[in-house]
This record gives structure tokens, C-alpha cells and sequence, in this order.
């Protein structure tokens, strides 16, 4: 995430900050700055786990389960984005909103709010799948003893 200030070459993320062409890493440690980092952190940590979990739903026999846990691990990978993008938006509006006139949020910034979008879509996705594989199993047995048959009996 970071900004620009406007007509100049000078912009400030997370990690480093550059002044006319030269980019040089934080010396100082400010509180936002670090649960920003930390938050954004544990939400990549969370989305690889996520997306692991998700791809090997369709490998093993236990698909509801890890479909639910995936669901659950991506849904939880887009709060701690949501967590760091709002201190980060909060902050540095209300330091440099009221400082500086002429400064704007960048790409990484914008593409950090799409990406808690396509991961809590992705989160609901994946629990919404868990509850219908859920209801057709529970159908599929109650029609199974409602008509006396078994699962031999089927085929698929």
C-alpha cells in the first residue's frame, strides 16, 4: 500500500519511501505502520492457507470438511486485510489530509481493496458450497430411507 504526493516523484509505502528516485527502507517504527504490516501479513498467511486447503478439498475424501475450513480460513484472510487497509486509510488520511493538499492513495492501495473483495467473495463462496453439499447429502439419505432402499442400490 502507499501513496504519491501529486506532480512530484515522491511516494511512501510500507516498507520503504522514496524521494526523487531514491528509495530508502523505514529507520523509524510507528505504530500504524507496524499493524498494517502485520495485519497484511496474516492476511497472506491466511489466504495461502485458504487456497491450499480449497485445491485439496477435490483430492481427499473429506471434501465438505475442508471446503467449510477453507471457506472459514479466506473469510477470515479478508478481515485482517479489512483490519489493515482501515488503520492505514485512517491514519494517513488524518495525517496527511490535514497536512499536505495535494497527495493520493497508488495502485497498491486500490488493488488492496479489490483483493478483500475477491477474498471474502471467495470465503462466502466456498461456505455457501459447504451448506448445499450438506442439504443434498441430508436429502439424498432421507430419500434413501423413505423408499427402503440402500446405497448399494444406487447408481451413479
Amino acid at each position: 500500500m502507499q501513496y504519491r504526493y501529486s506532480g512530484s516523484l515522491s511516494n511512501q509505502g510500507l516498507w520503504r519511501f522514496c524521494v526523487a528516485g531514491k528509495c530508502h527502507a523505514h529507520t523509524i517504527t510507528v505504530a500504524f505502520w507496524d499493524a498494517t504490516r502485520a495485519f497484511m501479513l496474516l492476511s497472506i498467511l491466511s489466504s495461502f492457507a485458504g487456497i491450499i486447503l480449497g485445491l485439496t478439498a477435490f483430492s481427499s475424501g473429506a471434501k465438505s470438511a475442508r471446503t467449510r475450513s477453507a471457506g472459514v480460513t479466506l473469510l477470515v484472510a479478508g478481515f485482517f486485510a479489512l483490519l489493515a487497509l482501515s488503520v492505514y486509510t485512517g491514519v494517513t488520511v488524518n495525517f496527511f489530509g490535514k497536512r499536505y493538499a495535494d497527495w493520493r492513495f497508488s495502485w497498491s492501495y486500490i488493488l488492496g481493496w479489490i483483493g478483500i473483495i475477491l477474498t471474502v467473495s471467495a470465503g462466502m463462496r466456498n461456505v455457501i458450497f459447504h451448506i448445499l453439499e450438506r442439504n443434498v447429502a441430508s436429502r439424498m439419505l432421507l430419500t434413501l430411507s423413505t423408499d427402503g432402499r440402500t446405497w448399494s442400490d444406487l447408481s451413479f
